[in-house]
């Protein structure tokens, strides 16, 4: 073969190289457009069914409290880490700049929708219905036969001052001395708790329920026995069940027994209405004093609580 016919072979070979590389090339943009309308259509939203109406007598209040407890959720997220203020309200218990401006944000929300109704707030207390505005002047206390929201606008505020993601806010609507609408909201997680009295419980619009376990050896429970004996009592419980957790937000730890994620909740003493009003409805819990659970005046009273599927 003549140097003439080598070189031509070479080149040949060289142009036969270069349409591989081009048709590798042309694959390689193919995979890249396909990949990037896929990413897309993700992106894009979807002709998501409609969600039905609630069919529940409370379900304008409901739909309220869910909206006003993300809108108050958000303060938390941007708060998060980031607190500007820390007080000490007892040995145990702090208040943050962000407590406020979320009850704040929530009581105004409540004043503005509904003025005939009273509120029971951690940080502020008792709000009266407002005369005129259809409902009774209750004199600047809850109301315990009218019509009384129950907010926590920062349950866990240990928790959440000291940067541990646990923490929710929690509103409760109470009428004739129960509860009826309740909406736990957990920012951290973006998960949201609600619940009418004559409807079911939700965990982001989907139904939940209680823990069905039947063995008491199985059992997770969220576990806070305080006071005298309480380490040797809290240790009589332990050896019957899996295991204790203690989180430091009593209202979201009720939602978690009421979406099964606990399977029960034990605490003696040391709880307050707005921890229970809202994670309370819908589920199956007893509270000792109940009858006071919801009333400002009994401020000292401090409700033991016991929550679970049976």
């Amino acid at each position: 073969m003549s140097a003439d016919d080598r070189a031509a072979d070479d080149r040949a070979a060289d142009d036969r190289a270069a349409d591989d590389r081009a048709a590798d090339d042309r694959a390689a943009d193919d995979r890249a457009a396909d990949d990037r309308a896929a990413d897309d259509r993700a992106a894009a939203p979807t002709d998501a069914a409609p969600q039905p109406r609630s069919t529940s007598a409370w379900g304008e209040e409901l739909a309220f409290a869910i909206d006003l407890a993300r809108r108050a959720g958000t303060i938390l997220t941007d708060g998060y880490e980031n607190v500007a203020t820390v007080k000490h309200k007892s040995k145990r218990d702090v208040v943050t700049d962000v407590d406020y401006r979320s009850e704040e944000l929530i009581i105004g929300a409540i004043r503005g929708r509904y003025p005939g109704d009273a509120i029971l707030a951690e940080e502020s207390g008792s709000h009266g219905a407002r005369a005129g505005a259809g409902g009774t002047d209750t004199g600047g206390s809850a109301d315990p036969g009218g019509r009384t929201w129950v907010i926590d606008p920062l349950d866990g505020t240990v928790n959440y001052a000291n940067g541990i993601p646990f923490y929710c806010v929690a509103i409760g609507l109470v009428a004739n001395g129960h509860p009826v609408v309740g909406v736990v909201f957990d920012p951290a997680r973006d998960d949201l708790y609600s619940a009418a009295a004559d409807g079911p419980a939700l965990l982001n619009g989907q139904p939940v329920r209680a823990s069905g376990k039947e063995s008491l050896a199985d059992y997770v429970v969220s576990m806070a026995i305080i006071g005298r004996g309480g380490i040797g009592r809290e240790r009589r419980v332990a050896r019957q069940i899996r295991i204790a957790r203690r989180m430091g937000s009593s209202a979201l730890a009720l939602a978690y027994v009421g979406s099964g994620r606990f399977d029960a909740m034990i605490q003696n003493g040391g709880l307050s209405a707005w921890d229970m009003a809202a994670a309370g409805t819908g589920g199956t819990w007893t509270a000792r004093r109940r009858p006071t659970a919801w009333s400002r005046r009994r401020r000292r009273s401090t409700p033991s609580c016991c929550a679970s599927s049976t």
